[in-house]
């Protein structure tokens, strides 16, 4: 429990001082006009309170990852609180920040558009195939897992409960997609982000209550997989991408400039970016702490289960078992709430990337539904192979890790050509030592993963090191024609 604690400590700390350090670095202007103000259309651009950005912001960004992530990261042992802390710090929310003011300076644009100014116009159009690729895995992963969970709560968890209830989220996806942002999502997600809270919190007062025995920092850090069932997955590269949402998320490089374009002040972006990030990674955490007591603690016996159960089995156990029936109805659905709140927001992220492509204003209802229907066509089709195939969320799951990942480091890549354009001086390493750190992940996972190119396991440290050792010369001389250009 004590590393439990002290990486909570740590979290709170790098939000009031790595944090504050970041937010001067890029220095808001209190005085510039915001795109809520100078873009306002009812519909994507509309100013609202900082505090309801806030609650809208965490529930976009806090999917299925930082809980369900969390819980198969805590396989690896005490080494997930170490990812969650730091990557949440020096990473994660330094590319959510990053990410929603560079785009608060660009009139609220999306992730091609950022990416295309930049760093090149030929990646822009790469970029737009990729981030509606990987919001199309969120959305159908993020119907798919809170289906799970409610069709076990109401049902028997048979396909036709679980179907029944991919049906209604669905249906609540599209309409979600559809209306102004404030009509239902600027509404509804506060109460979701109560409920949400509710469950991190009471968890965290049973952990105090209980205070089991969870493996601790000073344990050692290797081999905790392995008693659980993972021997053929290495810390490095899998845990980095195991716990996604909980460390740093490219999924949020998608939904910080939504809320962009709603606030009214450019000093809001250290809480809304940096501080949901930091709320997203205690959520882990606690998820993390949890699970570690489920595995490795007898924890799983004395809920009624073992240790091979799923995540969301896990999270459906522990909740009933610590909080009654009635806490862990509110603990369920706070765990369901998050996948929901973060799923409508994919779409509606997709729907107006394309619009900025395509430059088609979103004002009519008409222009939303031509880019929203494709959209919802291709989910339904990755919905059909999800269920269809007994293996098709687990595959589904790594790829969309893959590729969440992938794309926060390349976002990283572009912050860091933003603060060497901007900022000049050394302020480019704050973004470009963890763009590093994600393209060695990203690349060792590719070509050493069974989903990838499965080379052997033993080539995991050259390939990490050629990548980390590459990306050093590579952007110095990528940089150094951009600007001869």
């Amino acid at each position: 429990m004590l590393s439990f604690l002290l990486s909570i400590v740590a979290l709170v700390l790098g939000y009031v001082f790595y944090g504050a350090f970041v937010d001067r670095m890029f220095g808001p202007d209190p005085a510039r006009l915001t795109p809520a103000v100078t873009k306002s259309d009812g519909v994507d651009f509309i100013k609202m309170p900082s505090w309801r950005v806030f609650m809208v912001q965490f529930l976009n960004i806090a999917g299925t990852g930082p809980i369900f992530g969390a819980i198969m990261g805590a396989k690896f042992g005490p080494a997930s609180y170490l990812w969650i802390v730091f990557g949440c710090i020096f990473a994660g929310a330094v590319h959510d920040y990053m990410v929603g003011m560079m785009s608060l300076r660009r009139g609220g644009v999306g992730v091609p558009e950022l990416v295309g100014d930049y760093m090149s116009k030929a990646t822009k159009i790469v970029m737009l195939a990729f981030s509606i690729i990987l919001l199309a895995l969120v959305g159908t992963v993020f119907v798919y897992s809170p289906a799970l969970i409610l069709g076990d709560m109401a049902g028997d968890g048979s396909t036709n409960a679980i179907m029944l209830w991919v049906g209604i989220i669905f249906l609540y996806y599209v309409i979600a997609t559809l209306l102004p942002i404030d009509k239902l999502i600027g509404k509804i997600y506060p109460v979701f982000a109560v409920a949400l809270l509710f469950m991190a919190v009471a968890l965290m007062v049973c952990l105090f209550v209980k205070w089991p025995h969870l493996p601790e920092i000073w344990d050692g850090l290797g081999g905790w997989q392995d008693k659980v069932g993972l021997k053929d997955q290495p810390i490095f590269p899998c845990l980095f991408i195991t716990i996604a949402c909980g460390a740093i998320s490219g999924f949020h490089a998608t939904q910080s400039p939504m809320m962009a374009r709603c606030m009214g002040n450019e000093k809001q972006g250290r809480p809304i970016f940096y501080g949901a990030m930091i709320t997203e990674g205690l959520v882990a955490l606690i998820w993390a702490a949890v699970a570690s007591w489920f595995f490795f603690d007898g924890g799983a016996a004395e809920v009624g289960s073992d240790i091979t159960a799923s995540a969301p089995a896990v999270v459906t156990k522990v909740s009933q078992g610590w909080l009654g029936l009635v806490g862990g109805i509110l603990a369920v659905m706070g765990v369901v709430a998050a996948p929901i709140t973060s799923g409508d927001t994919a779409f509606r992220s997709a729907r107006l990337i394309i619009a900025d492509f395509v430059h088609l204003p979103q004002k009519k209802l008409a222009s939303r539904l031509a880019l929203a229907v494709p959209l919802f066509a291709l989910s339904a089709l990755l919905l059909w192979y999800n269920i269809s195939d007994a293996n098709g969320f687990n595959v589904i799951w790594r790829y969309f890790g893959w590729s969440n990942q992938t794309l926060a480091a390349i976002m990283l890549w572009t912050a860091t050509t933003y603060l060497v354009k901007e900022k000049g001086g050394q302020w480019f390493l704050v973004t470009f030592i963890p763009a590093v750190f994600m393209t060695a992940v990203c690349i060792t996972f590719i070509l050493v993963d069974k989903i990838g190119f499965g080379l052997p396991q033993e080539y995991t440290p050259w390939i990490a090191g050629a990548s980390a050792l590459f990306a050093f010369p590579g952007f110095y001389l990528w940089n150094y024609r951009k600007n001869r250009k």
